[in-house]
């Protein structure tokens, strides 16, 4: 395949995580290009646009495809708002606010997000020095592992912008990777999506293969293959 046709495939983590969540993602050289973008620390008072626009100065190419997970599936959304990709991807993530679980429009409605405890990585320190079993220390340095973004003011401006996120119309011919066990955004309440049979909130790390077996096709053509 000529190195013009090749498609530019941008990946954007989850709140607070580092591109690392896509360690085990693989993608066939001669086809796509692999890139990893990371969070950035929000302007003052930066909107969600705003932040998508200089996100999109990471992004250099015209034949593009974007996949999102969680909140980054969020992010990249406001992305193809503004510069159309070949293919939108969101993966553990929601196409509107309607998909948001009933806490979260509650915390938007009541503020009650600002009052959320934000030193994740201080808090895995203290819990370390803790006498608990091994699977609390593995989860811990699992997280430890790939979040990693623990700026206050990122924090802030992630949780609100995810909470009190106002998109109303679903983005036309989107893809919806969800698991049928995610509890962060109960696939009940998700529509039109391509389940994923017990993938959890933190399946890109666990269901790895799934995805190599299953983005060529979807970034092709939009669709799982035969």
């Amino acid at each position: 395949m000529k190195q013009d046709s090749v498609l530019h495939v941008y990946f954007m983590p989850g709140m607070a995580a580092n591109p690392s969540i896509f360690e085990y993602i693989n993608l066939t050289e001669d086809e796509f290009k692999i890139h990893l973008l990371s969070w950035k620390i929000p302007l003052a008072n930066e909107s969600l646009s705003a932040y998508a626009e200089r996100m999109l100065n990471e992004v250099k190419h015209t034949d593009f495809a974007l996949i999102g997970v969680s909140f980054g599936g969020v992010l990249v959304q406001e992305m193809a708002k503004i510069k159309k990709p070949k293919k939108l991807i969101i993966i553990s993530s929601v196409k509107s606010s309607e998909e948001l679980p009933p806490h979260m429009r509650f915390a938007s409605k009541t503020k009650a997000y600002k009052v959320l405890p934000l030193g994740l990585l201080n808090y895995m320190d203290q819990i370390e020095k803790l006498p608990v079993g091994n699977f609390i220390k593995k989860r811990v340095q699992l997280y430890r592992q790939y979040l990693s973004v623990n700026e206050k003011t990122y924090l802030e401006w992630a949780i609100e912008h995810m909470v009190c996120w106002n998109q109303t119309e679903v983005i036309p011919n989107i893809i919806h990777i969800h698991g049928t066990a995610d509890q962060v955004f109960p696939a009940k309440l998700i529509k039109d999506f391509i389940p994923l049979k017990d993938g959890t909130h933190i399946m890109i790390l666990n269901k790895y293969r799934w995805f190599n077996k299953h983005l060529p096709n979807l970034l092709r053509e939009g669709k799982l293959a035969d």
